[in-house]
């Protein structure tokens, strides 16, 4: 499932063909995905201005001048791709449309965005814009890692009771929103603790380097544009690169790329999920 990163790179490339333009017709080519679309999801968006897109979590939002929002959500197959031309700088034509090209929203300025989905894990729902940051799946939602909500002493007390392992803890949406598997992993391996630690017995000096760590793990990711194992794909469709660059995460029995460390990379099942580290590095 995209990520933190991968979600901002999406938001990043959307912005430049999405923000400003009007919805000049919406295409909704089923009644469903994850769950079933709103009510009259195409009357609703058509004609609408996109005044800003913006991120929460792993969710875009798209604010429309009608004063709702539209949520999407990228699931684990999940693409949402530009065509067209319309400001000099997608020289994708519009594609033939293909067997999961759910929702297509045609805009005024020429562009076409096309949200593709072949297993049909991903989401979309419209919001009150005004009060958004209510709804269900996002009123749960910690602080962004790369907020100013994000700090020291919120991870401290966090996980001050925590008796889960860190690596549970970090994963937990209410603690910290938008971190996966991928760079929970990485950044545990960069603070150098295991991921089977239980997330109490961390020191708090060690607690608190984990918050520029994450911080820098995400950003480089961004930088990449994200992480493509199987189905990401960046809004222009290339792919993101940040996976060249994993020390630990799918490098189970290579070697640790710590100085003369000397040890492989370990794996270990936690709740369902992979995790990649480092025994010697990682305590």
């Amino acid at each position: 499932m995209p990520e933190l990163p991968e979600v901002e790179t999406v938001r990043r490339g959307l912005a430049p063909a999405m923000e400003g333009a009007v919805i000049a017709q919406a295409d909704v080519n089923r009644p469903d995905l994850r769950w079933p679309f709103p009510a009259n999801m195409t009357e609703r968006l058509t004609g609408q201005q996109v005044l800003r897109l913006r991120r929460r979590s792993k969710y875009i939002l798209a604010d429309l001048s009608s004063g709702e929002t539209l949520l999407i959500h990228l699931g684990m197959s999940g693409r949402m791709l530009v065509s067209g031309d319309p400001l000099g700088q997608f020289a994708h034509e519009h594609p033939q449309k293909e067997k999961h090209d759910h929702v297509v929203l045609h805009l005024e300025n020429g562009a076409r965005i096309t949200f593709n989905d072949p297993r049909r894990f991903g989401a979309m729902d419209l919001l009150d814009t005004e009060s958004a940051d209510q709804h269900k799946l996002l009123s749960v939602l910690g602080p962004e890692p790369l907020g100013n909500d994000f700090h020291e002493a919120h991870l401290i007390e966090a996980f001050k009771a925590k008796n889960s392992p860190i690596k549970s803890a970090l994963l937990d949406q209410r603690i910290v929103a938008g971190l996966g598997n991928i760079y929970v992993c990485e950044a545990l391996f960069r603070g150098g603790i295991s991921p089977a630690r239980k997330a109490l017995k961390v020191s708090k000096p060690r607690v608190a380097t984990l918050v520029p760590i994450i911080r820098d793990v995400l950003s480089e990711a961004i930088e990449a544009g994200g992480s493509s194992l199987k189905d990401f794909r960046q809004a222009d469709g290339e792919l993101g690169y940040f996976q060249h660059s994993f020390d630990v995460y799918g490098r189970e029995g290579q070697p640790c790329r710590t100085p003369n460390c000397g040890a492989t990379i370990s794996r270990i099942v936690q709740s369902g999920r992979s995790s990649f580290y480092c025994t010697t590095c990682q305590t």
